[in-house]
This record gives structure tokens, C-alpha cells and sequence, in this order.
């Protein structure tokens, strides 16, 4: 009896599959309000800057913005596991904190929710990027030392990649009050560029690179 093959109706042989396309990765966004475009015309925050970013690289990658106003990390926690089962993201970005510094809650809390955070993203096969913050000195230097610290403390205890300072180039700017909003709290659109600039230093490395995709399709002709 003749055999004409294992790869029934509709199923492609094994080197026609491995040829497909894989899927662009997907970034997911899970932050506060300045990720939010919190007072900001739709379109003018870092994260939609981000999206224009990665057509501008050539990158194939999606951007999930997920971030809400006001969040916590603790509101974050819980969010985390549904947005993974729903968008399966291959990087997840991580901008939570400041709240709970505006709050005044235990720092150890905060760092307990990155962490949780970061190790369910990792368990769901992302890579994560924490994005960390800094409190103006009117908090108190020990207190602020702390929480900008617990952000370093978490990436390097669970592997994960660090924008040190999210605002770093615009709260420290000799033209800061211009930058942000009035309540001094909230950025400007001029100032997301920057911002931008500050999650694309520990976002790239974590990217498929054009250079390796354009050449991996061509291997595979």
C-alpha cells in the first residue's frame, strides 16, 4: 500500500511550519497615571511614543497599554495574572510605585508587589522591565533613599532589567517647572520624549533587533 504522507488536509509539513512567521512580540505596560497620559491630549505619552518608536526601529512588536491612574502596586498584583492569560506579552513593563509613596505605604509592601509581579510575568515566559521612581526631598532623605532603592533591589534579585529613574532628564531639569503639569505632579507632553528616551535605554536590549529579524528571514528562503 502507497503512503502519501502523515500531514493529513490542512495540516502543513514540517518545514513549510517552521518557515511561518513568528508571532510579533507583545510589550504590556502596566503603570499609573504617567503612563496613562494622565492630562494629556490622546496619543502625546511615552507609551504611544513607544509605538511609534518601534515602526520608526522596523521592530515588529505590539504595545498593550494596561496602565490606570492611581494604581498601586497592590492594584497592579492583581491585575498582573488576567493580562497575561489575555495578551500572553513577551516583555512586560512594570511602572508602579509612586502611589503607594504618595500614599505613604509600607515600603516593604511595595516591594513585596514588585516582586510577585515580576515572578509571575517570568512564570508566564516574559521578560520584565521595572521602571523605578524618586521622591521630591520634601518625603525625607532616608524614607526616599529606600524607595528608590527597593527598585534596583528587585531587579537584581529577580533578574529583571531597570530604568533607574523614570523622570530622570525632567524633574532633575534646570527647566523642571516647565515640565510638568500644574499640579507639579504630572508631566507635560514635552516632557515624555524624555521619558521615552529613559524605558527605551532598558527596553531595546530586550527587543528582537530589525537586523535579526531581516536575517532570519532570510535563512529561511
Amino acid at each position: 500500500m502507497l503512503a502519501f504522507g502523515l500531514a493529513g488536509p490542512g495540516l502543513l509539513p514540517a518545514a513549510a511550519a517552521q518557515n511561518q512567521a513568528a508571532p510579533a512580540p507583545t510589550v504590556l505596560v502596566v503603570g499609573d497615571s504617567l503612563s496613562a497620559e494622565y492630562g494629556l491630549a490622546r496619543g502625546s505619552g511615552w507609551v504611544s511614543l513607544l509605538e511609534r518608536r518601534l515602526a520608526t526601529e522596523k521592530i515588529a512588536a505590539s504595545v498593550v497599554n494596561a496602565s490606570i491612574s492611581g494604581d498601586t502596586t497592590s492594584g497592579g498584583r492583581s491585575r498582573l495574572p488576567p493580562l497575561l492569560k489575555q495578551h500572553h506579552p513577551s516583555i512586560v513593563i512594570v511602572e508602579l510605585g509612586a502611589n503607594d509613596a504618595l500614599r505613604g505605604l509600607p515600603l516593604a509592601m511595595t516591594q513585596s508587589n514588585l516582586t510577585e509581579m515580576t515572578r509571575a510575568a517570568k512564570a508566564a515566559g516574559a521578560k520584565v522591565l521595572l521602571v523605578g521612581m524618586q521622591l521630591p526631598p520634601n518625603y525625607g532623605r532616608v524614607y526616599g533613599e529606600q524607595f528608590a532603592g527597593l527598585f534596583s533591589e528587585v531587579a537584581k534579585a529577580e533578574g529583571a532589567a531597570l530604568v533607574p529613574f523614570l523622570l530622570a532628564g525632567v524633574a532633575d531639569s534646570p527647566d523642571a517647572a516647565t515640565l510638568f503639569q500644574a499640579d507639579h505632579i504630572h508631566p507635560t507632553a514635552a516632557a515624555h520624549p524624555r521619558m521615552l528616551e529613559n524605558v527605551w535605554a532598558g527596553l531595546k536590549p530586550l527587543l528582537p533587533s530589525a537586523s535579526a529579524k531581516a536575517a532570519g528571514a532570510a535563512k529561511s528562503r
